[in-house]
């Protein structure tokens, strides 16, 4: 059981921080709103509500606190952990063509029972001990099943993602904030064939390529749709704005506030 700044109850292995989902997890939103945004579709989750969040999967969180809270509850289904699972009890993932980001669960007794449960413990009142982790999170596991079937041929499928065209996705991904390794990953491709695949399409690095897109639609953002530096920055995979301010005037000799005055 581990606790953070923002006050959740967390089950099994830590999960990534970066825009990019390692492992599937079980997450129950307690207090505040998020909404998760995958490249593709918006997802909106409130209060009460519970999803499975896929693995390999990118999605960017903005997160709302409810009169100053944000509470969570969040549970990972880790590879060792399914593994172990499928040595107890039987299950066989078929061929899906379901690619949701994020799975929402049913309404379901037993999983709000389950919730109750964690009360104290995500609470702070009381400490779980770690032997039964595992025992909760089988439990868990076993509620999610009988809930939905289906979920078998999400969570039991180790296969890696397949080669698929590097040129679309970076198109469509280049926001995301995420290493060189994990988009050739993600693309079903080796970091030396992704790098070089990548110079016989666009005819340079990965590097030089994410920046001059970023700047691009950062430039187009202030200028045409007159948003502020502040608000595109994080959106477009800078870490913090002095540096994106910095790239941004060395790219076009004019600061991105300088852009955004002469359109104001």
């Amino acid at each position: 059981m581990k606790f953070n700044n923002i006050q959740s109850c967390h089950l099994g292995p830590e999960i990534s921080p970066e825009q990019f989902i390692p492992e599937h997890f079980f997450l129950f939103l307690l207090k505040g709103s998020m909404v998760a945004y995958d490249g593709y579709r918006h997802y909106n989750m409130k209060p009460g509500d519970y999803c499975l969040a896929r693995k390999n999967h990118l999605v960017r969180y903005t997160k709302y606190k409810e009169n100053g809270d944000f509470e969570k509850v969040i549970i990972a289904f880790d590879e060792p952990f399914l593994k172990k699972f499928l040595e107890r009890h039987s299950y066989q993932a078929e061929p899906t063509d379901n690619e949701d980001s994020f799975l929402f669960i049913n309404e379901d007794k037993l999983i709000k029972n389950y919730i109750q449960y964690l009360e104290p413990y995500y609470n702070g009142t009381e400490q779980l001990d770690s032997h039964f982790v595992d025992i909760k999170r089988e439990e868990l596991l076993m509620i999610l099943l009988k809930n939905n079937p289906d979920l078998k041929d999400i969570l039991f499928n180790f296969n890696v993602p397949h080669k698929i065209d590097l040129e679309l996705f970076m198109n469509q991904n280049y926001k995301f904030n995420i290493s060189l390794e994990r988009f050739a990953f993600m693309t079903g491709r080796s970091v030396s064939t992704f790098k070089r695949e990548f110079n016989a399409i666009f005819n340079t690095t990965p590097g030089k390529w994410l920046l001059h897109k970023r700047l691009q639609e950062a430039y187009f953002l202030l200028d045409k749709e007159h948003k502020k530096p502040n608000e595109i920055y994080l959106d477009l995979g800078f870490e913090d704005l002095s540096h994106f301010s910095f790239v941004f005037k060395k790219e076009f000799g004019i600061s991105p506030s300088e852009v955004w005055r002469l359109k104001t």
